[in-house]
């Protein structure tokens, strides 16, 4: 049940991570008065980023080190990936 639940909370989380990362890389690309391809190529590295950064600190939050760590990360970058399109930076 414990299980269940924290993958839930993750799930949670990333999804409302990527919305927000969403949100900024559309800012940043209307800044930069991107279009096509370009825009679409930066949304893209943008979010990557975005989801990278929300799994590295979500496994300090854990104390996460080492081989666990770089476990941790994979998975949630491929979940956050899966949950709101970004595509994973690896």
């Amino acid at each position: 049940m414990k299980a269940l639940l924290a993958a839930s909370a993750i799930a949670v989380l990333s999804s409302h991570s990527a919305f927000a990362a969403d949100s900024s890389c559309e800012e940043q690309a209307s800044a930069k008065k991107l279009a096509g391809a370009a825009k679409t190529s930066f949304m893209k590295k943008c979010q990557g980023d975005a989801a990278k950064a929300s799994c590295d600190t979500q496994a300090a939050d854990k104390k996460l080190a080492g081989a666990a760590k770089k476990s941790f990360v994979t998975k949630c970058e491929k979940d956050a990936a899966a949950a709101g399109g970004a595509p994973s930076t690896k």
